[in-house]
């Protein structure tokens, strides 16, 4: 990228972003380059303050300004169901669909070996020591319905039907190689409501 012009170097970047195309990020800058300066810095403080205060959650590994996200923190939530999510996008469909309210276990991801993504990438060693802890009565899976989430749905049935009592899935009224985040709340609904016990084949 060293010596792009400097509009030609944001669009680049911008199209790394997923769904971004480089028409989109064109449209963008040049949304960016019409509000003038004091939006383009508004954009880089926006950014620099993700880079600083964001982690993850020392619990869940969702993403948290502090030890604890806002879900790990607030002690109305059913820490007897736990959900075990991909990515923090995952969990925030979840809840905008308003209807789980247990706690989350967010693994960062799903395995996928032909990209070198086995169970050590994942936030399965924390899960497993949650779980051995005691005290939950259900864990629900809801990875994505795709050939490496029903791959890592399996994994994580596995690795919890020692420690937990009922391990369920969400029902599959979730669109074969769909992903969370897009669903409608009323999918979401439809599937949880459906869930069903996890067995494996």
């Amino acid at each position: 990228m060293k010596g792009l012009p400097s509009l030609e170097r944001a669009v680049v970047v911008l199209s790394r972003f997923p769904g971004v195309g480089p028409k989109s990020a064109r449209r963008m800058v040049y949304h960016l380059l019409r509000r003038g300066p004091d939006a383009i810095r508004e954009l880089l403080d926006a950014l620099e303050g993700i880079g600083a205060r964001i982690r993850s959650c020392e619990r869940c590994h969702n993403l948290s300004e502090g030890l604890l996200c806002w879900i790990c923190a607030d002690p109305a939530r059913d820490p007897t169901r736990i959900c075990v999510v991909e990515e923090p996008s995952d969990l925030l469909a979840m809840e905008k669909a308003g209807l789980f309210k247990g706690v989350y276990h967010v693994l960062g991801g799903r395995l996928s070996p032909l990209d070198g993504v086995g169970p050590d990438a994942l936030h399965l060693a924390s899960l497993e020591s949650r779980l051995s802890d005691g005290g939950f009565v259900e864990l629900i899976v809801a990875t994505n319905p795709t050939v490496e989430g029903e791959a890592t749905a399996h994994f994580v049935a596995q690795l919890a039907e020692p420690l937990v009592s009922r391990v369920t899935r969400l029902a599959h009224g979730l669109p074969m190689g769909g992903e969370l985040e897009y669903l409608d709340e009323s999918t979401l609904y439809q599937a949880m409501v459906g869930r069903r016990d996890f067995r494996r084949d």
